[in-house]
Parts: structure tokens; C-alpha cells; sequence
């Protein structure tokens, strides 16, 4: 077989596992796995966001999955580990997955994405967008929504390692509704220079204006002295010229 076939096979499978376990542990917040193989089998690393219903009581369910994926996909010795996902509102498939589940549940998309907006940058992203697009506003037409808040990088480097991507897909009665979120996770070096030279320009042009209205302030006084200085010499002269 020829090393491209290979990799195209074990793409498929991966897919295929992936697609599996999301069904699997739709309900404890599953957010990705991540295949590893090593000399002594394949590891299976589940992200979830209550790794308590992945594992089982007393890790039952997660010995029953073990077995069930070394039979359905042909892996030998197949090790199953389990990670929490300690912030779902940074997990772009976590946030995906609850976007789509509230629209199910019959929730304005425009609320629902309002809302994540919020509060994914509230947990400390850089940015994020939200992409909505099926049946949103009833069974008569399609529509594309776009929903943005702060810094995202769409190509280059950048967008490949500080951009988390997720997708879900959600059951409505028009039909099937499709989400797409991307989180910016953390600032490039650029774009945190740039900050701070600009944080820097506008502290020195806040700092130049207040110098100018102390300036101006000052100049004021002065004229409004000199002025009262006029007046009182004024006064006297007429005082003197009627007493005469």
C-alpha cells in the first residue's frame, strides 16, 4: 500500500473515532481527542468538560469504550485517558456544541450568540467569532449570520496556533443549522506591541492636552488679573477727579 493510502486510511479512522465519541459523551461537554500512538499501543486522550460521565462509576463506562474501540476500529491495546477542560467558555467545540443545543432548544440564534460573545471574552480571549447559518429565522429561507467581538487572525501562522476552531451542527424542525466558532486564545507579539505603542500615543496626547488647558488656564488668569488691575486703577483715577 502506498504511504499516501496510509495516511488517508488513518485519517478516515480518526475521523471515524472522532465522530463516535462525540456521540458517546455528547452529554458530559465533550470538547476533542487527540490520538497518540507509542511503542506499547494507542493512547486516547477525551477533552471534556465533566470527565466524571466519561469515566463511570468506578471507570466502567470507560473500560466498556476501551473495549468497544478495539473491536469497532481495529486498534491493539487501546489506552483511554481523560482530561477536563478546565475553561469550556475558551473551548471553541464546547462553545460550538451549546450554541447548537440552545437553538434546538428554541432560543433566538441572535440571543444565544450575543450571549457567548460575551462571555468568551469575558474568560479572557483575545477575540471570537461566531458563524451561524441554516435555518435560523424559519422554515422559508436560509440565512448566514456572523457574530465578531475583538482580535481574530484568519490566516497565517498565527491563525494555526493561537486560533481554536469548533464546529456543531443543530437539529431544528426548518432543518439543520450549522455553527462555526473561532476563539483567539492568546495576543501576537505584533499585535501586543502595537497595543502598547498606541496605549503609549494616547497617554502622551492626554498628557500634551492637559498641558495646553494648564497653559490656557494659566494665560486666563493672567488676562483676568491684568484686567482687574486696569479696573482698580480706573476706579481710583475717577475717586481722585471727584473728589476734586
Amino acid at each position: 500500500m502506498a504511504i499516501e493510502k496510509t495516511f488517508v486510511k488513518e485519517g478516515i479512522k480518526e475521523s471515524q473515532i472522532e465522530t463516535y465519541l462525540r456521540k458517546r459523551f455528547d452529554r458530559a461537554g465533550y470538547s476533542h481527542t487527540e490520538i497518540q500512538r507509542t511503542p506499547l499501543g494507542t493512547r486516547i486522550i477525551v477533552y471534556a468538560n465533566r470527565p466524571g460521565l466519561v469515566i463511570g462509576r468506578s471507570g466502567r463506562r470507560i473500560n466498556t469504550i476501551t473495549e468497544e474501540i478495539k473491536k469497532k476500529f481495529g486498534f491493539e491495546n487501546p489506552l483511554v485517558d481523560v482530561r477536563e477542560v478546565e475553561n469550556p467558555f475558551l473551548d471553541a467545540n464546547i462553545v460550538a456544541s451549546r450554541i447548537a443545543k440552545a437553538l434546538e432548544r428554541g432560543i433566538h440564534y441572535k440571543r444565544v450568540c450575543n450571549f457567548y460573545l460575551e462571555k468568551v471574552m469575558e474568560a479572557g480571549a483575545i477575540g471570537v467569532q461566531i458563524e451561524a447559518s441554516g435555518k435560523l429565522a424559519g422554515a422559508e429561507r436560509s440565512r448566514f449570520q456572523k457574530f465578531r467581538e475583538g482580535f481574530i487572525a484568519h490566516s497565517g501562522d498565527y491563525a494555526e496556533k493561537l486560533v481554536d476552531k469548533g464546529y456543531a451542527q443543530g437539529m431544528m424542525k426548518p432543518g439543520a443549522v450549522g455553527i462555526k466558532v473561532k476563539i483567539m486564545l492568546e495576543a501576537p507579539k505584533e499585535f501586543i506591541v502595537e497595543k502598547e505603542i498606541e496605549r503609549q500615543e494616547e497617554a502622551l496626547e492626554e498628557k500634551t492636552a492637559l498641558e495646553e488647558k494648564t497653559a490656557e488656564e494659566a494665560e486666563d488668569v493672567e488676562e483676568k488679573k491684568a484686567k482687574a488691575e486696569t479696573e482698580e486703577k480706573e476706579t481710583k483715577k475717577k475717586t481722585k477727579k471727584s473728589k476734586r
